[in-house]
């Protein structure tokens, strides 16, 4: 029986950024002890189903886990370790933004065994920060990152962001040479999606900011991708990149169709061949509202899907390993498919691969698309 993930969403922010359309909150402080409360009571009741399960991953993501009280975070984690069977070796992940941490609160992480952090840059120019509504500046970022190497912590990612409104690609070129000289163990590079009813979007329909150009920012990307690699950062997946040892586990077994369980507010979980999400109102998650089934899957629903999460990484989808999970081989039951994107140079094939090429990054989409 395969290990299994779990996800808490801790929802409260300081301040929403500009660009975020996340299930999260601002100005609502007086609801974290009780969220909290909630919380650690899901665990408990979903945990009894599942009571045969090992737990190889968990991740506190957001929002901004970092803003709330850490002994609210290590209670969550006790409840986590008295409901589940969790790995000695478990890669325990907690997403922390600048200007919300401090060493009392890093030590309080590790102690409670989380071994790994998640720090929200974005970028490294200032200017920037404040035009998409970060809190921080670079300098609390350094601040963050030097004190978490101080308390210990040996697996830190950073997370960057291209394609925002006014940045050049010399702003990119220097974030890099900045956070490469840090030596992160792993570094996110996100594109921004704008989407809708945030604050930025307004913006942009108002002509206030304007976006790069695709073609400019597929260069970002490029640029992203050769400096990393040149740094011993591996690209594994199309967002991502890792020192040897050091790929989010978390992330991975999401993109390999491997099970996980959400909890919290809006939280989503795959188990069973299921997908399924809690309610989005914090109000009805805190008087015990009950999750919703998104979707039920069949066989081809799964097969499917497993193309399309595998295709997202580097390396592709293993057609030895389909046929493992399937009993059935990709390349003929998505025989159209594939061949049509081997004819648009949008995949290649070779004996057991089936993956993206340099065009086929650039127009992921279009690729997913085939198989939703």
């Amino acid at each position: 029986m395969e290990d299994l993930g779990l996800y808490i969403h801790i929802p409260f922010c300081k301040k929403k950024c500009s660009y975020c359309d996340f299930i999260s909150f601002a100005n609502k402080d007086e609801q974290i002890e009780k969220y909290v409360e909630v919380l650690k009571n899901e665990i408990i009741n979903i945990s009894k189903k599942v009571k045969d399960r090992i737990v190889d991953t968990i991740y506190f993501g957001g929002g901004t886990p970092s803003y709330i009280d850490s002994l609210h975070i290590a209670k969550i984690l006790d409840t986590i370790k008295e409901s589940f069977n969790i790995k000695n070796d478990a890669e325990i992940t907690i997403e922390v933004n600048p200007g919300t941490v401090d060493n009392k609160k890093l030590e309080c992480y590790k102690t409670a065994g989380i071994n790994r952090l998640s720090i929200g840059l974005q970028e490294t120019n200032n200017d920037l920060l404040k035009l998409i509504g970060r809190i921080h500046t670079f300098e609390d970022f350094l601040n963050t990152y030097n004190m978490a190497r101080k308390v210990g912590f040996e697996n830190i990612n950073v997370d960057l962001m291209i394609g925002l409104p006014n940045q050049i690609i010399k702003d990119i070129g220097n974030s890099l040479d900045k956070i490469i000289s840090l030596e992160p163990n792993h570094i996110s590079v996100y594109s921004l999606i704008v989407e809708d009813e945030t604050p930025i979007k307004e913006k942009i329909e108002n002509r206030e900011l304007d976006l790069p150009s695709e073609e400019l920012e597929r260069k970002e990307y490029w640029q992203v991708k050769e400096k990393l690699e040149e740094a011993g950062y591996k690209h594994y997946e199309i967002s991502n990149f890792a020192k040897e040892g050091f790929k989010s586990k978390h992330n991975l077994n999401c993109w390999s169709q491997k099970e996980y369980l959400g909890f919290g507010v809006a939280a989503h979980s795959y188990f069973n061949k299921e997908r399924y999400s809690n309610v989005e109102s914090i109000d009805d998650y805190l008087k015990g509202a009950k999750y919703f089934i998104n979707e039920k899957q069949t066989k081809d629903d799964e097969m499917k899907e497993y193309m399309m999460l595998g295709l997202r990484k580097i390396d592709g989808v293993k057609i030895s390993e389909f046929k493992n999970k399937f009993g059935l081989n990709p390349i003929m039951d998505f025989k159209d498919e594939l061949n049509k994107l081997v004819q648009e140079k949008l995949i290649e094939i070779d004996l057991d691969n089936i993956k993206l090429t340099k065009k086929g990054i650039d127009l992921a989409n279009i690729v997913w698309e085939e198989f939703v």
